[in-house]
């Protein structure tokens, strides 16, 4: 079992708004700085520019529960699965992203992961909030 920190910001919008946006592949590069380059769709998968090069993003099939789990398999085929969750509360949601440690991974290393999701969280929350 690996260690987990979930991460999260609310965002005055509509759940399902904020569902639709973030489960979009062609939104990505708007907010998530690891995938903020090119994106584009073949044959019906996504892909994305990633510092680590080019990586396919494969969301939850689309559901009311606002499940935005993806998969990101990197150019070697090695595949990190991404819990989030867009929870409504009230009038707005709350948006949860939960980091997963890495095998091996540093103390540096995860808290360089979890401040680089915290960013995103924050490019989102603004974005959808302007």
């Amino acid at each position: 079992m690996s260690e987990s920190r979930h991460l999260s910001t609310h965002i005055a919008r509509p759940a399902a708004e904020v569902y639709a946006f973030v489960t979009d592949p062609a939104r990505l590069p708007e907010w998530a700085a690891g995938l903020g380059g090119r994106v584009e769709v073949r044959d019906g998968r996504w892909f994305a520019d990633s510092p680590m090069g080019e990586v396919e993003v494969r969301f939850a099939p689309e559901n009311s529960f606002g499940v935005a789990d993806h998969d990101v398999t990197l150019p070697d085929g090695q595949v990190f699965s991404n819990p989030m969750r867009v929870l409504p509360d009230g009038n707005g949601c709350e948006v949860v992203f939960t980091l997963r440690r890495q095998p091996e991974m540093t103390d540096e290393a995860f808290e360089a992961d979890a401040e680089a999701i915290r960013t995103d969280l924050a490019t989102l929350q603004r974005l959808l909030e302007s």
